[in-house]
């Protein structure tokens, strides 16, 4: 768009709502991505209303001055990848959006530099979800060898996950594969007797995949009074933990601990 031109309805509806949609990918619940769209909207003199839905969102903007004037647009969500420096770096701009009244052109430019950045390395977040769940291990009481096959088990499962992601397997199927593959390599504790808390290794083997963020979100959707995201959010969190459920039980069959 050339300097000091005035944007589109359909520019400014294209950009809040690839700014909402980024918010929501990254793990911002409802009522946050409402406040810092309609911020932006704001400033650049429009209403908005926003519906989300857990695979996509609708945007509907309307002139502040003419009221004749409005565009509903829809975006399909992309999967959820945790990012809160994208929460928070959105966050920033729309109170700099806000407070400096910045023209379009640099909302623009600004999101895309956002949104853009350079992620951690994944193999860096393996390492350190492989420590973390190690020590959940050790604050259970788990002992040092049970803490390193925990580890190990993390890492193998991580790596299988992210491979499954890239490869876009549902997220259904590979939150129940990689949970079987974490149990079972941390089951190894009860095969060659490694240890003396084996079952604390088992347990914790898992945890790496709880989806707190998604649970979190919609016990705070429903609470704000957004009912049917809430709802659609604590089902999809219901459904990876059962997922969850299903790889570890299947992990202890073949091991022969379902009795444990």
């Amino acid at each position: 768009m050339k300097e000091n031109q005035e944007p589109t309805i359909e520019q400014i509806a294209d950009l809040l709502t690839d700014i909402a949609s980024s918010l929501m990918s990254s793990g911002s619940h409802t009522k946050r991505i409402i406040r810092n769209v309609s911020r932006i909207a704001d400033v650049l003199g429009y209403d908005t209303d926003i519906t989300l839905l857990q695979m996509s969102v609708m945007l509907t903007i309307t002139n502040a001055e003419d009221r004749t004037k409005r565009l509903t647009t829809n975006k399909k969500l992309n999967p959820l990848l945790l990012n809160f420096t994208t929460v928070s770096d959105l966050s920033a701009l729309s109170w700099r959006t806000h407070d400096d009244k910045l023209p379009f052109d640099m909302i623009q430019s600004e999101y895309k530099r956002i949104v853009s950045q350079k992620r951690i390395s994944p193999w860096l977040v393996m390492f350190l979800v492989g420590c973390a769940n190690a020590a959940f291990c050790g604050l259970f009481k788990g002992d040092l060898p049970s803490a390193g096959l925990v580890f190990a088990a993390t890492i193998v499962g991580f790596f299988l996950r992210q491979e499954m992601n890239k490869r876009h397997v549902n997220h259904l199927v590979s939150f129940t594969a990689s949970a079987f593959i974490a149990s079972l390599v941390a089951g190894m504790t009860y095969v060659f007797q490694i240890g003396t808390t084996p079952q604390i290794a088992l347990a914790a083997s898992v945890l790496y995949l709880i989806p707190g963020v998604p649970l979190i979100n919609s016990v705070l959707d429903l609470i704000e009074g957004h009912i049917l995201i809430g709802i659609s959010r604590l089902v999809n969190a219901a459904s990876l933990i059962v997922c969850i459920a299903i790889g570890l039980f299947t992990s202890m069959l073949i091991l022969g601990l379902e009795k444990l």
